[in-house]
């Protein structure tokens, strides 16, 4: 799918129109729920999700080792055994204990970073179309801008001026990811803010941030969401080439990109030091791209 295309796209409904995907008084939850009981491969996307995340919140309790427990004598036989199920890395760490451990900054970091794109994004997306005319220029314009570079090389130039940190990715990530979601959320009240319900609440004498907010809004909510759990497959990716390149979270805390750079050297030598850590980002990124072309289909169809 492309980056910077509309993820869905959901008919507009005025404020008390009954329908599960936008209506303003159906909750984000309800309408997941609505969408996901209607596709087999959102269910399945959910699912890798559910074990992630499950995996992510019990791993202080399931890991078998201290993530970054050193065990040398383990490297006389690095390959998964009884004692390391999934083997050790090449100083000797339990693979499974820092894939364990990975997820819960993997699962942290990312949504954290999309939740911020996703609010900045709105908030601009909501007054470029709104507003129009300067506002719209400039916001539109200082998007343009940030796409046009490659987002890799942003995230080169800006961690290492402020350095590495999961902080300083969070906020890299938000501020590259925002003006994509403003297109979705402009693009959208644009085709809304001159329907008859947003009329009679300007004729009611509403506030134009009440407008944005009651009358607008609730009309996102279907393709927020779709772009929502694209966002987080490709902030995942992102996360994990930063650790691969060296400017991921700093060492020594698990970070799955990184895991795969420590060990390409050696992936003739020891391939499952390699594959095991990409196959878990690979594993998370389908989970959420499923769910997201799950929902679209689901809502497509209803």
């Amino acid at each position: 799918m492309n980056d910077q295309s509309l993820a869905l796209r959901v008919a507009p409904v005025a404020p008390g129109e009954s329908n599960a995907i936008t209506a303003p008084h159906a909750s984000a939850f309800r309408t997941i729920w609505y969408l996901l009981t209607g596709s087999r491969i959102a269910l399945i996307g959910a699912a890798i999700l559910a074990f992630w995340v499950i995996a992510a919140l019990l791993a202080p309790w399931i890991a078998p080792y201290p993530p970054n427990k050193l065990d040398p004598a383990g490297l006389s036989y690095p390959y998964p055994s009884r004692a390391h199920l999934l083997g050790v890395d090449h100083l000797g760490r339990d693979l499974l204990s820092r894939i364990l451990w990975g997820a819960r900054t993997v699962l942290t970091v990312a949504p954290l970073a999309v939740v911020g794109a996703a609010a900045l994004g709105t908030v601009l997306g909501l007054l470029s179309g709104y507003r129009g005319g300067i506002a719209d220029a400039v916001i539109m314009r200082v998007g343009d801008v940030l796409l046009a570079f490659p987002k890799i090389i942003l995230y080169l130039i800006i961690i290492a001026r402020f350095g590495a940190s999961a902080l300083n990715i969070i906020l890299v990530i938000t501020f590259t990811a925002a003006p994509i979601v403003a297109r979705i959320v402009r693009a959208v009240t644009l085709d809304v803010k001159n329907r008859d319900y947003v009329a009679a609440a300007r004729m009611r004498g509403e506030s134009p941030l009440y407008i944005m907010l009651f009358e607008i809004l609730p009309n996102t909510r279907g393709p927020l969401i779709v772009d929502f759990f694209l966002r987080l497959g490709y902030t995942t990716v992102a996360i994990g080439v930063l650790g691969f390149l060296g400017i991921g979270l700093p060492p020594p805390d698990p970070d799955w990109g990184g895991m795969v750079k420590e060990a390409y050297g050696m992936i003739f030598v020891w391939p499952h030091m390699t594959l095991i850590p990409a196959a878990a980002i690979s594993s998370l990124v389908i989970g959420f791209n499923f769910l997201a072309m799950g929902l679209k289909e689901a809502a497509q169809d209803g």
